[in-house]
């Protein structure tokens, strides 16, 4: 596979990298970011998962999410994907912000004529780890993963589909229920169909209700979040956590609200965080 190398900064003596693949998963070209800190020869460092929201890229955090003094002094690659599949052939829905483009729901679509691309589970799961355990000095036997909003939605689900892949599982305003909510209403049923119960495995409270188990997690929610009470529902999370038994510190930040002023606040705090958990 090639790598094209978009751009290349120096950060805090490390290298913040932007690159692009062709992507066998989607069929497409797709965009990431990856910063490597700085450390020595021959080291393997432990990787952490940022997967982005509603109408980002992998951009939004790369350039306003502050991780990178944290992940210097911690030690920790800090890889950022896109949110779908992009480019003219891939099928949209230009004139809707939460779905189609931008919008991937880290779902793998059967729903024509999404399932030729969107294939964002995959993607994440199976073909970009490969990627970065090939080209970068990546330790995949030590993986945490967070996530915003939509991207929270990713992290939560991702981890709980894949028993013992990630150390440390953390997410800022995650859609913890998306079965439950309009955002993920329209998106799960255009994406998977009618049939509900294919869509309770990218619903974080209904796997743990079916089952999966997270070592630990940690939450950030703002209390001044618009989408907290229609699309977000954290108590679903922490009701579901508390039944099931997993250590989970859901903290709710007062006045934060859904952006990147909130993000970033808490953002050194998780990749501290996940470095304890990593080792």
């Amino acid at each position: 596979m090639t790598l094209d190398y978009l751009s290349q900064n120096k950060a805090f003596g490390g290298d913040q990298f932007v690159l692009s693949h062709h992507s066998e998963a989607t069929g497409t070209e797709m965009t990431f970011s990856v910063y490597v800190p700085p450390h020595e020869e021959g080291a393997k460092l432990p990787v952490l998962w940022y997967l982005s929201g509603l109408t980002c890229t992998h951009a939004n955090v790369t350039e306003k999410g502050e991780f990178r003094r944290a992940c210097a002094e911690h030690g920790v690659i800090f890889v950022a994907p896109d949110t779908s599949p992009r480019g003219d052939d891939v099928p949209d829905a230009s004139d809707e912000y939460d779905f189609g483009k931008g919008a991937g729901f880290y779902v793998d679509a059967t729903q024509q004529p999404w399932s030729k691309h969107y294939r964002m589970r995959s993607y994440i799961e199976d073909e970009l780890p490969g990627v970065i355990a090939a080209n970068f000095p990546a330790d995949m036997a030590r993986q945490g993963i967070t996530g915003h909003s939509m991207g929270g939605h990713g992290a939560l689900t991702i981890a709980l589909r894949n028993e013992g892949r990630f150390r440390s599982v953390s997410a800022f305003a995650p859609i913890v229920a998306p079965t439950k909510v309009p955002w993920g209403e329209k998106a799960l049923s255009r994406y998977l169909g009618e049939n509900r119960e294919a869509w309770a495995e990218y619903d974080a409270v209904a796997l743990i209700e079916n089952g999966a188990r997270l070592d630990n997690l940690l939450v950030d929610q703002g209390t001044a979040d618009n989408f907290l009470e229609e699309q977000l529902k954290t108590g679903l999370l922490s009701m579901a956590c508390a039944k099931a038994g997993i250590p989970a510190d859901i903290r709710m930040q007062e006045g934060y609200d859904h952006s990147y002023y909130f993000i970033s606040t808490f953002m050194a705090e998780h990749v501290k965080w996940h470095a304890e958990r990593l080792g």
